[in-house]
């Protein structure tokens, strides 16, 4: 008489290592967590309320990233670091004329937004905003020495006759950022006042860009006829 034979038992899985591919969970959770931050603030926002957020339980975000501080530098040389880089290097081949200038900031802005659609709203939060979380990171490692680079860029074509007069090239550096973050981080609030559900990134780059051109060109000296 044949005998039962004992099914085998199953693999136990090792405490507290999720199921899944380890990159593609890793990544969705740095997601949550940027959308968590941005929504309400990083000093707000606990390993806790970002797990649920995410559907997942705090040890999970225990296990890939150890503590609150591990998980917003992960954030920043993972995600912010590597979509910025692109803006800086556009910004360092560029030509030289301030309209080009302008264009490659505009333009690499549009694209670090669209690649992180939290970073407006986060830009405001904690870098803007006094006692920022990220204030002294952005400047130190995000765009160190940037901003003074493209007011000189600027003030040397204002020298050679390329750029109106009456801008200063400092506080077009401020325009420029005003004009392109700020815009994408009150999206939500242009679009229930004017009732334009596409304002999106594309339409304001377009404006912008339009702006630029008009706004940057030396007034012609001739009169006219």
């Amino acid at each position: 008489m044949p005998t039962r034979s004992t099914p085998p038992k199953p693999r136990r899985r090792r405490v507290g290592r999720p199921a899944g591919d380890d990159s593609d969970v890793r990544a969705r959770l740095l997601d949550v967590a940027a959308a968590q931050f941005a929504r309400t603030g990083i000093a707000a926002s606990s390993l806790r309320t970002i797990a649920a957020a995410a559907g997942v339980t705090p040890a999970m975000l225990h296990y890939y990233f150890g503590n609150k501080d591990a998980l917003v530098r992960a954030l920043l040389t993972e995600r912010l670091m590597p979509a910025v880089l692109p803006l800086r290097e556009a910004l360092a081949t560029v030509g030289e004329t301030p309209l080009e200038l302008a264009q490659a900031f505009a333009q690499g802005v549009s694209g670090v937004v669209a690649t992180l659609p939290w970073l407006p709203a986060l830009w405001v939060r904690e870098v803007l905003c006094e006692g920022g979380a990220l204030r002294e990171f952005v400047f130190r490692e995000v765009m160190p020495s940037l901003p003074q680079v493209l007011a000189r860029r600027f003030e040397a074509a204002q020298e050679a006759g390329q750029l109106a007069p009456g801008i200063d090239p400092r506080l077009l550096v401020v325009s420029l950022v005003g004009l392109t973050l700020f815009p994408a981080a009150g999206a939500p609030i242009w679009q229930k006042a004017f009732g334009m559900p596409g304002l999106d990134m594309p339409a304001l780059m377009s404006h912008t860009l339009a702006l630029l051109g008009h706004g940057l060109a030396v007034p012609s000296t001739e009169t006219p006829r």
